[in-house]
């Protein structure tokens, strides 16, 4: 069952920018700690320098997803001295699409009243029903939107014609837990690109590793250091050279993937790797299948090598989880490369004896 909104849903809230320029927070509900206010203001387009106006962004911290919906203020009489607002809504679940569309209700209600109250009504009634209703503001439903259509909502198929073969390598980092950085001097194409790479490795379903709206702050990336594997976004270019953030950096302006020799040996592609890659390419190129098709024949692949990993396991001392046999890997014979690979997979989902 999915979780009722009143478990998803963390809070709401409102920024400004007046005529005078200066970006304020001006009201939430329940509450926000003052470190998210901090980062919200950071991740809001309008305290960017360059003014360009992000309609939507999302992103995560410290396992709490936001989503920033900003508008221009034009002929709004109930909000003469405000040039730009944004929404703010914090959240337990990955939902783009979603949070999207309540907040860009949120937005029209406040466009049209200029009060914070309305809001909060529309917000508390999502918050205990799952719904809310205007006829001048649009209704929207929380159950239209469940996490599956969510997940599959950005294309495998765009990736893999942006990066063909290569796309292996990605998905070997993700298959490993390894740490990947995604650079692109823009937000929208860094948000559709991370947000589908989770789905190179459909049997998790954990979203939780993706943080696709990044800066370079020290406080963003002491909570992202201490996570295994990830995916995070950054828009500065000054990232490149920051090699203690990344065992795999895309460059996705320029369609570069870069390896760092840290994870060289644990990443070492053969022949497992070629068919892999040449399965992904074959599945997204093909006219007829639909994204969700190419991502099901992605994760057959994956459960069959799954499957080789788990029959190499023994369960000792009764009801332990099954740990990876070395010698009965060796005996297999299999290609260096693919051994290697089969005993970082193990690694990585923590099957290897300590």
């Amino acid at each position: 069952m999915a979780e009722p909104e009143a478990q998803l849903l963390r809070a709401v809230g409102l920024i400004e920018k007046d005529t005078n320029g200066d970006v304020l927070w001006v009201w939430c509900y329940p509450s926000v700690t003052a470190e998210l206010r901090t980062l919200l203001l950071r991740k809001c387009c309008l305290t960017d320098e360059n003014k360009l106006l992000h309609t939507f962004v999302f992103g995560q911290y410290k396992r709490s997803w936001f989503y920033i919906t900003t508008v221009e203020v034009q002929d709004s009489p109930a909000l003469k001295k405000v040039t730009h607002f944004s929404i703010v809504l914090t959240a337990k679940d990955f939902n783009p699409e979603k949070y999207a569309a309540f907040t860009r209700i949120l937005c029209r209600i406040y466009l049209k009243h200029g009060s914070p109250v309305k809001m909060m009504e529309s917000y508390i009634a999502v918050l205990t029903k799952g719904i809310c209703q205007s006829e001048e503001n649009g209704s929207f439903l929380s159950k239209d939107f469940d996490a599956r259509k969510a997940y599959l909502a950005g294309s495998i198929k765009d990736i893999v014609s942006q990066f063909g073969m290569e796309t292996v390598i990605l998905y070997t980092a993700l298959m490993l837990k390894k740490r990947i950085v995604v650079y692109h001097p823009r937000i929208e194409a860094i948000q559709e690109f991370t947000r589908t790479l989770p789905a190179l490795v459909w049997h998790r379903q954990d979203w939780s590793i993706l943080h696709s709206y990044m800066h370079l702050n020290e406080e963003e990336l002491e909570a992202l250091k201490a996570c295994t594997g990830y995916i995070a976004g950054f828009t500065d270019s000054e990232v490149s050279s920051r090699s203690d953030l990344y065992d795999v950096y895309v460059n996705l302006a320029d369609s570069e993937i870069t390896v760092s020799p840290v994870v060289k040996e644990a990443m070492t592609m053969g022949k497992l790797h070629k068919e892999i890659g040449q399965l992904i390419v074959q599945s997204a190129e093909d006219p007829d299948k639909s994204d969700s098709q190419v991502i099901k024949d992605i994760s057959l692949k994956t459960k069959e090598i799954l499957a080789t990993l788990a029959s190499l396991t023994e369960v000792s001392d009764g009801n332990e989880k099954p740990t990876l046999n070395a010698d009965a890997l060796k005996q297999k014979r299999f290609p260096p490369a693919t051994e290697n690979f089969l005993f970082h997979l193990a690694a990585a989902e923590q099957m290897l004896k300590i």
